[in-house]
């Protein structure tokens, strides 16, 4: 079981440099010291529908994080690819593969919030279409000479993008059922578009805007879906993100109680308490740990943790806590 961490690159209340490059640098410092691959998540502005605030551009923050911590991988978990132009995302991802040696994991995903598209002149309706559109001309342009491009959304002639990795970056694919909320269109189902997208990825980045039960339901139609097509087991495999604050007691209700003001913090108030604990990893260390070896059970190769704190202790409590539990 590998692990990876979502570096905490909150943009928190009157962010100060000396913060933003801790919770950067020393924490990916730290990761590379422990052996857990850096993630970094996207959100272009405040998405107040999952979360109190949004976080540093994610490339940048990659690619800083790249340089001090070089002997792990890294990912983006996941780019909202609607907000982005192919050829420009294409160049950004051939630059990242090339810095990195080829560490690079190119974790991808349609977004929800609408703001974000309005903001970049794009429309939510269309996010998934777009997903699909500019993951097929990225690909071309990483593996393809003179890539002519006919899409719904983007077209451009005779592109010859350089450097081209030598291979093509791992693909992982986000999206999965989410419990519903009114104000968006997320549904508490796997849409077949999305199932589709995840068919042709190397990974499946579970979400965790679902529940347990979503997850594991959602990983069962994968692997149906796959033998379907006659595709191997092992064509797609299985990872999982999700936001922790680990508490070292036993007692629920403690550690929910010290939980519940970082949680508040970098998600806001516009869910419950209690929607919070069905989709995050909240409660005691044992009922944690108790989650994840049920994922692992499931067929889960692969954690990214998000501490909703950039307190590098949180570190030391993954790899004397979670990281036995998972061996």
């Amino acid at each position: 079981m590998q692990i990876g961490v979502w570096l905490p690159s909150y943009c928190y209340p009157n962010l100060t440099y000396e913060r933003a490059q801790s919770a950067v640098l020393d924490y990916s410092r730290k990761c590379n010291d422990l052996g857990y691959d850096v993630w970094v998540i996207d959100h272009l502005l405040h998405a107040p529908g999952l979360y109190g605030m949004s976080w540093l551009e994610p490339l940048h923050v990659l690619t800083a994080a790249a340089a001090v911590a070089p002997d792990v991988e890294i990912g983006t978990g996941i780019l909202v690819l609607p907000l982005r132009h192919p050829v420009m995302l294409a160049k950004e991802v051939a630059t990242m593969d090339f810095l990195t040696g080829g560490r690079y994991k190119f974790g991808i995903g349609p977004g929800w919030y609408p703001g974000e598209f309005e903001a970049t002149g794009t429309d939510v309706k269309e996010r998934g279409a777009r997903t699909d559109e500019i993951l097929e001309a990225v690909t071309r342009l990483l593996t393809e000479d003179n890539v002519t491009f006919e899409g719904r959304f983007y077209q451009f002639e005779n592109v010859n993008l350089e450097p081209r990795p030598p291979k093509m970056p791992e693909i992982w694919v986000s999206g999965g059922s989410r419990i519903p909320d009114p104000e968006y269109s997320d549904v508490s189902v796997l849409a077949k578009t999305v199932l589709n997208r995840i068919l042709k990825a190397d990974w499946w980045l579970s979400r965790c805007s679902g529940n347990q039960e979503f997850v594991k339901r959602d990983w069962a139609k994968i692997q149906d879906a796959l033998k379907e097509r006659g595709e191997p087991a092992d064509s797609v495999r299985f990872a999982h993100c999700n936001f922790t604050y680990l508490v070292e007691t036993s007692d629920r209700q403690e550690a929910l109680d010290v939980q519940k003001e970082y949680f508040t913090q970098v998600m806001g108030t516009h869910r419950t308490y209690e929607h919070l604990q069905e989709s995050y990893l909240l409660g005691s260390l044992d009922e944690i740990i108790e989650r994840l070896v049920d994922l692992k059970d499931a067929g889960m190769e692969y954690l990214v943790l998000g501490p909703t704190s950039d307190d590098p202790a949180q570190l030391d409590l993954i790899e004397k806590h979670v990281v036995p539990a998972l061996s």
